[in-house]
């Protein structure tokens, strides 16, 4: 399989779950797409105006999650964790048929999207793939929180740190290639929260479908999860996940190295305006050379699908 060319799931996908915060179950089909289509979600519980475009400017919340909307106000919530699986595995092209407003939670991290993704396989074209390679170092901040982005030669390095007083979640660092390096970790950690912030989420209207079966609960010292961790740095883990699906928002895959203290959605959906809001900071660049140093897609995970 060549890693230069766009591509598509070779079979489509279903998939139905519990949503994290409308608690209503939702079920979700994702279809093969022609080359160019990009990633589209089509609203199928309603008849017009039901394209959603997963773009960073169509990105109208980023409290607890990320939240697409089109011009005629339709939602797709949730969505990171199933752009994160895109991201990684390569798919360029996919239509995602949603029934509801939010996208199934299911475990709580993307374990289900990439194995349902490698079942169906992959299907290639002829088309070249297109990066957007990062072209000036630029940085966004709020109080203590930070992130920025710089060029890199051919990889995306993300560089996430987490800031807790909670003794278990503590200052958590981790550094990871997102092309190079196995992902594992990463698409098997879940979302967390700590005990303490529930009664306020769910005032909020919010994580009406969370339980211990989607989320990792921390309650001072003690992991409410009869299971435990599945990682030893879950917790940063996953908000490294919740960046990669954040990230596709741009539209392609990025070549560049990010550093981020404190972050999340909001951050990075920040970043990704202030980088685009110059063309001088970036370059899109369609690849047609038949060889590259390296790959813009996992290999680990991309051999897994071949």
């Amino acid at each position: 399989m060549s890693y230069l060319t766009q591509k598509t799931l070779k079979n489509k996908i279903s998939f139905s779950g519990i949503s994290l915060h409308s608690g209503l179950i939702v079920n979700v089909c994702i279809k093969p797409a022609s080359p160019n289509f990009g990633i589209v979600f089509k609203r199928v519980d309603l008849k017009n105006n039901n394209l959603i475009y997963p773009n960073f400017m169509n990105v109208t919340n980023t409290l607890l999650n990320t939240t697409i909307e089109n011009e005629f106000g339709v939602k797709v919530s949730t969505i990171e964790h199933l752009m994160g699986a895109l991201f990684c595995l390569g798919v360029d092209n996919a239509l995602i048929e949603i029934d509801n407003q939010e996208v199934p939670i299911l475990d709580g991290s993307a374990k289900v999207f990439i194995e349902k993704i490698i079942l169906a396989g992959m299907q290639e074209s002829n088309s070249p793939i297109k990066i957007i390679k990062i072209n000036k170092q630029i940085e966004y901040s709020e109080g203590e929180k930070l992130i920025s982005i710089k060029p890199s030669t051919l990889s995306l390095d993300i560089e996430f740190q987490l800031k807790y007083e909670n003794s278990i979640i503590g200052n958590q660092k981790n550094k990871v290639n997102i092309y190079e390096d196995d992902l594992t970790d990463i698409y098997n950690s879940r979302t967390f929260c700590l005990f303490e912030d529930i009664e306020l989420i769910k005032k909020n209207g919010l994580a009406k479908g969370g339980s211990l079966e989607n989320a990792i609960v921390v309650k001072e010292n003690e992991i409410l999860n009869k299971e435990g961790l599945r990682n030893k740095k879950e917790f940063v883990n996953h908000k490294i996940l919740d960046c990669i699906g954040d990230l596709y928002t741009s539209g392609y895959r990025i070549i560049g190295s990010i550093s981020c203290s404190g972050g999340g959605h909001y951050l990075t959906n920040k970043l990704l305006r202030k980088v685009f809001d110059n063309n001088e900071n970036f370059s899109i660049l369609e690849i047609k050379e038949k060889n590259l140093p390296h790959t813009l897609i996992n290999q680990k995970l991309l051999r897994s699908i071949a």
